[in-house]
């Protein structure tokens, strides 16, 4: 049943690192191509739908994600809101402990499941629309994610159980989706990744850092 008074439009809460404000802004890109009313963490009641886009990688950053599924999902119980889905890296560090835990989440969804999570909410995932992005930042910067994940089994760090293996992303396609940002009017575009030194070794069999810049 849809929520009184609030129309059909969804409302994504980032939190955590840029590459999570990168993961959502994409989402919302996807979201807008098909069609699909967005914000981007609206202080205004007037969304049905909720994305929780978590942390997971130290404790204050769980107990934040946990907070906010908690916050959520109490409008859900109100009757204010209608769906809560999760997403992000306490979701795929930490989803059948979640499952069990705070069982009235629609669902939860890991950091590769963009297909599935759009499929869900009734969208399609377009693949004319990679590189588009809506911006979270200030028009005249934006986080620029050249690769996801890292090969380094480091006993500290927990990236590698929440992101994946080292992916990195072709360079004509990073090419394609700078130049889509400075037609928007981005001067300025701040390069991220969990291992950006490793950039290209998985894809070229070569460090190629220096050559995207050159691009």
């Amino acid at each position: 049943m849809k929520t009184k008074g609030n129309k059909d439009k969804i409302n994504i809460i980032t939190l955590g690192c840029s590459k999570n404000m990168v993961d959502s802004e994409v989402l919302m890109g996807q979201l807008m191509g098909n069609n699909i009313a967005v914000s981007h963490e609206s202080e205004v009641l007037d969304f049905n739908t909720v994305i929780i886009n978590t942390c997971g990688f130290i404790d204050n950053a769980k107990e934040e994600s946990i907070d906010t599924i908690l916050k959520y999902t109490e409008l859900k119980e109100q009757g204010k809101i209608d769906k809560v889905y999760v997403t992000g890296c306490l979701s795929q560090r930490y989803k059948p402990e979640l499952e069990k835990e705070i069982p009235n989440v629609d669902a939860y969804f890991g950091t590769n499941d963009l297909v599935r999570l759009l499929k869900t909410v009734g969208a399609d995932y377009k693949h004319e629309l990679i590189g588009e992005r809506l911006l979270t930042t200030p028009a005249h910067f934006a986080y620029f994610k050249i690769a996801e994940g890292c090969n380094r089994p480091c006993s500290f760090c927990a990236i590698p159980l929440m992101r994946g293996v080292h992916v990195s992303r072709p360079i004509e396609e990073l090419v394609k989706e700078a130049k889509n940002l400075v037609n928007k009017g981005t001067k300025e575009l701040i390069l991220i990744a969990q291992d950006l030194t490793y950039y290209g070794l998985d894809i070229y069999n070569d460090r190629k850092l220096a050559d995207l810049l050159k691009h």
